[in-house]
This record gives structure tokens, sequence and C-alpha cells, in this order.
């Protein structure tokens, strides 16, 4: 996220320092490599800075998370982190961990993470760059993303909503582990730097609870496709979704922790 800000010439300090937990594929779950997660953000921030708050600038969010994950399945072959990795971040114990991270560690796995970013921020850059319009064109009415939809609830600002929106689907509606969820790790992660916290424990107690909360909330799955059913098809099916109830179970759940 940082380096695609930087690119666009806007920096985003606080909100970049917040990105953290989603790494590992969201607080070390496996799920969607964080590079996604903080291009998405990059995304939203681009098209709140182009097109302002509301519904238009929400949905481009959305549709330029769609192309961001298609360029890195294109690159990468995989989404997720445990896959690209090799790696389960969540072994049942703290030998089986650690063990894990040092074979990650001697196959040089943080430098290929690292080169993968990298290579990965000047295509996301060019994937925003070239998806969001430079002025507003008809939209759907709100909701169109259950993550801006929780962030609004959370309290948030319109740009931090806005720049959620990307989330939806599980990030560009790829049904992935879900949008709504990562937004809410954010939001509480810029809660975290906000109040003068230094370090980024991917098990600090508010995103526990949150992540638990979820849980409960969406009969133990993480991912959208399996929350509700079905890969959503486009910004429309999902913005018909939220209006009929979707996910309103998870939301209120999620934003409760905020």
């Amino acid at each position: 996220m940082s380096v695609v800000d930087d690119s666009f010439d806007h920096s985003l300090k606080i909100e970049e320092r917040a990105t953290m937990p989603l790494a590992g594929g969201l607080m070390q779950n496996g799920y969607q490599c964080g590079m996604l997660w903080g291009a998405a953000l990059a995304a939203g921030a681009q098209a709140y800075r182009l097109l302002g708050a509301g519904p238009q600038a929400e949905a481009e969010a959305i549709v330029a998370s769609q192309k961001l994950v298609e360029s890195f399945r294109a690159r990468n072959r995989e989404i997720n982190c445990a896959e690209i990795t090799a790696m389960n971040w969540k072994s049942s114990s703290q030998r089986q961990m650690m063990t894990q991270v040092l074979k990650f560690f001697l196959r040089g796995g943080p430098v290929g993470c690292f080169s993968m970013a990298a290579r990965y921020a000047p295509v996301a850059f060019h994937d925003i760059d070239a998806t969001i319009p430079q002025e507003a064109v008809e939209a759907l009415p709100h909701p169109i993303s259950c993550a801006s939809m929780l962030a609004k609830k959370m309290g948030v600002s319109d740009m931090h909503a806005t720049m959620a929106a990307g989330f939806a689907g599980g990030i560009g509606l790829s049904g992935g582990a879900c949008g709504a969820l990562g937004a809410a790790i954010w939001i509480i992660g810029m809660n975290r730097v906000k109040e003068g916290a230094e370090d980024f424990a991917f098990n600090n107690p508010t995103a526990q609870a949150a992540v638990e909360k979820f849980l409960e909330s969406a009969d133990y799955e993480f991912e959208c496709s399996k929350i509700v059913g079905w890969k959503f098809e486009s910004v429309e099916d999902h913005a018909c979704y939220l209006r009929d109830g979707g996910c309103s179970k998870i939301i209120e759940a999620l934003a409760a922790q905020g």
C-alpha cells in the first residue's frame, strides 16, 4: 500500500501502518496475500481523491480491486498467502510454528515476498490508474460495499469508508476471506496507531475479539463464497445482496467491536 500510495504522491502513514495485521493472509490465517489488501486500500484512496465519497467511488474501487486480483493471480498463480508461502501460519503448536518459520527463512521466503511486492507494486499502480476514471458517472444507490458499510458503522471518515470498499466480496468479489472482517481489523489497527501503539502483534486482543465475533456470526466460515453460498458476479449483484439484508448479522457483530 505504501509503495502504491507514494506512486500517486499521496502518502497515508497512519493508514499504511495499520495494514500490518493484514499480512500473512489476514492476521496470519493464510488467506489473501497482504499485498492485495494493501493494493485494494490504495485503489480506494485514489477513488476517493478523484471522485469523492459516494456509491460511484466505492463501485470504482471494487472494479479496480477485481483488476488487482486478476493481475496478482496471473503473476503468482495463487492469491492466498498459505499457498504462496507453503506455510500453515496457524500451526497447532508453538514448536510446529517455529519449525515452519525457520524453514520459511532458510528457503529465502522473506526475500521472495519482498521481491514479489517490488514487482507487483508498479502493476498495481497501473491497474488502479487505468481503471478509476477522472470524473464520476452514473452509479448504483447505496449500499455498494459490505466493507464500506461496516466502516461507516464503525464511525470512520468518508475517505476511510471509500478506501475499504474494494474489500467487498472477499477483495474485489473474488470470494476469499471476508472483506468486512478485513476492514474491521484495519480500522482497529488505525485506532491503535492513533492511540500511540508501537507494536502490531497479530494476537492483539481487540482484533482477536473481532475475529471471534465474526466467526460466531458467520457459522465459523472465513471465506465470503462459503458464507454467502456463491461468488458475486458483479458490483450490482453484491449491492442487491446487501440491500436485501445480506451479511447484516456479520456487519452488526463486527461494528459492535469498534
